[in-house]
């Protein structure tokens, strides 16, 4: 079980040890930004074939699934004010659907925070509509979260995430470099 944030700064210093960093940047390695990318791919693979779905129907699930949602676990380490991911693993008890997905990185070593997809919506026409940002509800779960980051992405140009302040605040968006 991970301690959250806060509560890790408050034991931090009463024991005298320097408070956990505010974070000014995450370093995410150009391999896995490629393999989150095809992680998209593959799971948003039945994008074009919303012609006949929208939103609602979606939403109810009366329309055919025609893309998942994948959840993955960040490895890494912080350096300073820097995050470093070094590695992205698969959930247990991964649950994709449509537009949620469910899953725990609870025995992960060097757990840093979570990587999830996002799929193409339908506007009222059927048409894909691409956001290109973390929602509203994946930021409040991340604020409730002991993670010390929060990644999502749509494809190599849409890639978006947050981090968490020393108090526990969250900060977003967040500076990320590939290297």
């Amino acid at each position: 079980m991970r301690v959250p944030l806060p509560l890790v700064a408050m034991l931090a210093a009463s024991l005298g040890a320097p408070p956990a960093p505010t974070l000014s940047v995450v370093v995410l390695r150009a391999d896995l930004r490629g393999l989150m990318s095809a992680l998209w791919v593959e799971n948003n693979r039945h994008w074009d074939e919303l012609a006949d779905q929208n939103t609602l129907t979606q939403l109810l699930g009366s329309g055919k699934p025609t893309q998942r949602e994948y959840l993955g676990c960040l490895v890494g380490d912080v350096s300073g004010d820097t995050l470093f991911i070094r590695r992205l693993v698969p959930a247990d008890h991964l649950k994709q659907l449509q537009f949620a997905v469910a899953g725990d990185c609870d025995g992960v070593e060097r757990l840093v925070g979570t990587f999830h997809t996002h799929p193409y919506r339908a506007d009222p026409a059927g048409r894909a509509v691409k956001e290109r940002g973390l929602s509203a509800i994946d930021l409040k779960t991340f604020a409730a979260a002991p993670d010390m980051v929060t990644m999502v992405m749509w494809d190599l140009d849409s890639l978006d995430l947050a981090t968490k302040a020393m108090d526990g605040s969250v900060r977003h968006p967040a500076a990320v470099q590939i290297r």
